[in-house]
């Protein structure tokens, strides 16, 4: 695992060589690629993402292929990137950009706003498809092979989970995940930025083809964690989506923690708590039972 700056695969990248550079925090929830602002001989600055592990080398080639392939207002300007021996990725420096929380009224509209944008994307040829992917999103298969995860967090007794599960299940395998607008999967505050009167969005590598609403439902559990409206306020309807997005937090809460993300589980955790009872309310189940 290289954790020293790599100046020279940054040089090829960019096409001049880095001059300064300062490693920086991640406000995300992985430890497995390094980051770092860096200062260009031509006066560029810049943000170097680079991996330092294998799955992180494939993470940062899947969010390539999408700046490789979409130019739009909303995505990070690409300065390079290098694939030999060293991956990384060399985008604009968004440091001086405006990161939230906090978040006012206009943030959620432009946010929304924006994210009609990218869903009225094509997704480009060769992304995988969210219903290809449903049974990775869908947790509440996983819940009912093994439902002691979930019931170790005291989210829900075993007793609201054993009436509310069928209805659950069923929601997450039928609800409409088709489509093919351009889908980010990740939205959370550490994933966008407002620059100017752009948002932009950052962290391409699970992106998919499929139903755009979904990106929206993700990130109400977040936003409503961060001080922002419940979610049903912003979204009154998912079609069922709310049911995946539940189950997907709900089923991860419990689980070890990964090695490359040692604080993800408290905050799935606290997603869970916003989004079972959404879930609940929209399928018409009983309020939630704490275990």
């Amino acid at each position: 695992m290289r954790k020293s700056f790599p100046a020279a695969e940054v040089a090829l990248a960019a096409g001049v060589e880095a001059v300064r550079w300062e490693a920086v925090e991640s406000g995300g929830y992985g430890t497995n690629k390094g980051h770092w602002r860096v200062e260009l001989a031509d006066g560029r600055s810049a943000f170097a993402k680079v991996a330092l592990d294998d799955d992180a080398a494939r993470s940062l080639r899947d969010e390539r292929r999408v700046y490789d392939a979409v130019r739009a207002p909303f995505m990070a300007k690409v300065l390079g990137w290098h694939d030999d021996g060293v991956m990384l990725l060399l985008l604009e420096d968004l440091g001086g950009a405006r990161w939230p929380p906090p978040w006012s009224d206009g943030d959620v509209v432009a946010v929304l706003a924006t994210l009609r944008e990218v869903a009225g994307t094509r997704a480009p040829d060769g992304l995988p498809t969210l219903e290809g992917q449903r049974p990775r999103w869908n947790g509440w298969i996983d819940v009912a092979e093994n439902p002691e995860p979930l019931l170790s967090t005291g989210l829900c007794s075993r007793a609201w989970l054993e009436r509310a599960l069928p209805v659950l299940l069923e929601a997450g395998n039928t609800c409409d995940l088709g489509g093919d607008s351009l889908v980010h999967l990740d939205v959370r505050s550490d994933n966008l930025c407002f620059d100017g009167d752009r948002v932009v969005f950052v962290d391409w590598n699970l992106a998919c083809a499929g139903n755009p609403v979904l990106d929206v439902a993700f990130w109400l559990p977040s936003l409503r964690l961060e001080c922002g409206p419940e979610p049903w306020e912003l979204l009154p309807e998912t079609g069922g989506l709310v049911a995946l997005v539940a189950g997907y937090f709900a089923s991860r809460a419990g689980l070890p923690t990964p090695p490359t993300a040692p604080r993800v589980r408290p905050f799935q955790r606290a997603q869970a708590e916003v989004a079972l009872p959404w879930a609940a309310r929209e399928l018409g189940l009983p309020p939630i039972l704490a275990g």
